[in-house]
């Protein structure tokens, strides 16, 4: 009886909370033409309170969509535009020395936001993403001596272009790791690309409908997602045959993985999962919640080698693989 009463609880709290998150798609709708997955993905980043990289060509909207996202919730915004001359200190901050103290004085840098916009990161040197690590995982950065923790939430959306490699930088794997999802940002459709033509691109049309308060609440709902063993043994089986895919009838696939993913990985799968079933006003995990969050999960923590480079096979394809082969609950 206390379950049961328990669960019609927590299915209403899911139900109101999760149809702000749907008011919120309204509101970004305004502005962006189509990207509605785009746009949950970015929502379960929030609820997951992790971090999220776009990749797409320029022009498709992936800079004015993080803009409107922040815009439905009023969080402390910072954009930072990544460039091959940035320092550290230009994203962290510094020390500055005030002659009339004689003593010198902490001047935070933009880091300091609950929503961090990194547009092109990939043009920013090693050290300046050494510093952003710190940062995406222990949420605090040092400053001098001082170590000073970020609000929460914080959050680091990413951009990058994947086509242009002239003064871009390769990520370092600790910090492509770091990223909950990496999601692959299209050209639209015909019929999107009419609604452009059609519609006034203008962000102060987007309303707030979500505070600081609602996120907390919602990430707590997520948490209280029920995932039943089954989940998570299908879970465990999927980042398995990341790492030993002959042992699950994928020997065909085994000579294009370098190596497979990490407990990261696991834990991203797990978490994010909840947070899809949260937005489709369940508070339980499917196998299809799993199926539909996995490729954005592992895209970025798998490595091919060479061969699969030279045949053309892409990462995305080894993830299909792997989910059509793994059998589900």
């Amino acid at each position: 009886m206390t379950a049961n009463v328990f669960d019609e609880r927590v299915t209403q709290e899911i139900q109101e909370k999760s149809a702000l998150f749907q008011m919120q798609s309204q509101e970004v709708a305004k502005v962006i033409v189509g990207q509605k997955d785009i746009i949950s993905f970015i929502q379960m980043a929030i609820l997951c309170e992790g971090h999220i990289l776009l990749e797409g060509v320029p022009g498709v909207a992936k800079t004015t969509m993080i803009k409107a996202i922040n815009k439905t919730v009023g969080l402390d915004f910072a954009r930072i535009q990544f460039t091959p001359d940035l320092l550290p200190s230009d994203l962290i901050g510094t020390l500055i020395y005030n002659t009339k103290t004689q003593e010198f004085e902490t001047k935070k840098g933009p880091i300091f936001a609950h929503l961090v916009l990194a547009d092109e990161i990939n043009r920013a040197p090693a050290k300046v993403q050494a510093a952003l690590l710190e940062a995406m995982q222990e949420r605090q950065v040092t400053i001098g001596s001082t170590t000073f923790k970020l609000e929460q939430p914080f959050l680091v959306f990413a951009t990058q272009n994947p086509v242009e490699q002239e003064g871009t930088y390769r990520l370092p794997e600790a910090q492509v790791d770091r990223f909950l999802f990496k999601i692959l940002v299209h050209y639209p459709t015909k019929a999107q690309e009419q609604l452009i033509l059609q519609r006034t691109l203008d962000l102060n049309d987007i309303k707030q409908v979500l505070t600081k308060k609602d996120i907390f609440e919602a990430q707590q709902l997520v948490e209280k997602i029920y995932v039943d063993e089954k989940i998570r043994a299908y879970i465990i089986d999927i980042i398995f045959a990341t790492r030993e895919p002959a042992q699950y009838n994928l020997k065909k696939i085994a000579p294009f993985i370098l190596y497979g993913v990490t407990p990261r990985a696991t834990l991203a799968l797990y978490h994010s999962a909840k947070a899809h079933a949260f937005l489709k006003h369940r508070h339980f995990v499917t196998p299809d919640d799993v199926k539909a969050i996995a490729p954005a999960v592992l895209r970025h923590r798998i490595a091919v080698t060479y061969q699969a480079e030279a045949e053309g096979i892409s990462v995305d394809a080894l993830i299909q693989d792997i989910l059509a082969t793994v059998p589900s609950p």
